[in-house]
C-alpha cells in the first residue's frame, strides 16, 4: 500500500474541524488499531494532508483520494480498514458519497460531517455509512470511533455465499472453488460479488460500470472486457464447470449450467 507523504502540519487545518489535543505524543493509546489500513475521501487538499499527517503519527497507515470525484476512486476496490469520508456537501449530494463508497466496499465507512441534519445522517446510515463524527472533534474521539468500527467488523457474523462449489465471505473479501482459494484481486472480488448477487440474471455493461466502477459505461475502451476476461481466467479456467458466461449482445451472467 502506498504511503502519502503530507506537506502541511496539524496547525494547517480548517478552524475547528480537527481540535489537536496531544500533539508530541505519537501511539499513545492506539496499539490495538496500529495495523489499520485507512483511506480518506476528500476533496479539499488541505485538510487531506493535516488528517493524514496526524493519523500517520499515531502509527495508522494512510491514503488519500482527492478531488471532485474523490467518493469514486478506483481505490476503494483495495482491501482497506476503514474508509474516512469528509463529508463537506450537505443533503442528498453528501449521500450520494456515501452510496458511491458503499457500491465499492464492505469496508466501515465513518463519515465526518458538520452541516447534515440528525436526519441526513439516519439517511447516510441506511445508505451504509458506518458511523457520523461531528465537527468540531478531538483526535481522541476520531481514534475511538476508529478503534469501534475496526472491533465491530472484526466482530461481525461472515456473510458467505455460494454458488456450486463457488464461495465467497464478504466481510475478509475472500474466494475460494472446491477450498482452493482464487487469489482475486480486491476489483476482481467486487466484480465477482455483483455478478454473484445477481446469479442467474444477465447483466450489462452498463450495469456493471456503474455497480461495480461507480461510473458510466465507456464504449470507447475495453475495461470492462479486460477486467471480465481476467476473472475468467482465475475463475473458470482452472475448473471443469464454467460459471461466468457471455451472453452476446447482452452482456455477462454467472450461474452453474450442466453444460457450458
Amino acid at each position: 500500500m502506498r504511503l502519502l507523504d503530507s506537506k502541511l502540519s496539524l496547525d494547517h487545518a480548517s478552524s475547528g474541524e480537527l481540535v489537536d489535543t496531544e500533539k508530541g505524543r505519537v501511539k499513545e493509546g492506539v496499539e490495538d488499531i496500529d495495523a489499520t489500513r485507512i483511506l480518506l475521501v476528500d476533496h479539499r487538499s488541505s485538510f487531506c494532508d493535516s488528517m493524514n499527517q496526524a493519523l500517520q503519527q499515531k502509527g495508522l497507515l494512510i491514503d488519500v483520494s482527492r478531488g471532485a470525484n474523490a467518493a469514486a476512486t478506483p481505490a476503494l476496490a483495495r482491501d482497506y480498514s476503514l474508509v474516512l469520508l469528509n463529508s463537506m456537501q450537505p443533503g442528498i449530494a453528501g449521500l450520494s458519497a456515501v452510496r458511491s463508497i458503499r457500491r465499492k466496499t464492505n469496508a466501515p465507512l465513518l463519515v465526518l460531517t458538520e452541516r447534515d441534519s440528525v436526519a441526513v445522517r439516519l439517511a447516510g446510515l441506511e445508505l451504509g455509512a458506518s458511523d457520523y463524527l461531528v465537527k468540531p472533534f478531538t483526535m481522541p474521539q476520531l481514534l475511538s470511533r476508529i478503534r469501534a468500527l475496526a472491533r465491530n467488523c472484526a466482530a461481525r457474523p461472515q456473510p458467505i455465499l455460494w454458488l456450486g462449489d463457488l464461495e465467497i465471505n464478504e466481510c475478509d473479501a475472500t474466494c475460494c472453488r472446491d477450498g482452493k482459494d482464487l487469489g482475486l484481486t480486491r476489483m476482481e472480488f467486487v466484480l465477482l460479488l455483483v455478478l454473484l448477487r445477481n446469479q442467474g440474471q444477465v447483466l450489462s455493461r452498463d450495469t456493471l460500470a456503474r455497480e461495480v466502477w461507480g461510473t458510466e459505461f465507456d464504449p470507447a475502451t475495453n475495461a470492462i472486457n479486460v477486467a471480465i476476461l481476467r476473472l475468467r481466467n482465475k475463475l473458470d479456467s482452472p475448473f471443469e464447470v464454467k460459471l461466468l458466461h457471455t451472453v452476446r449482445g447482452k452482456g455477462y451472467v454467472l450461474e452453474q449450467r450442466t453444460r457450458s
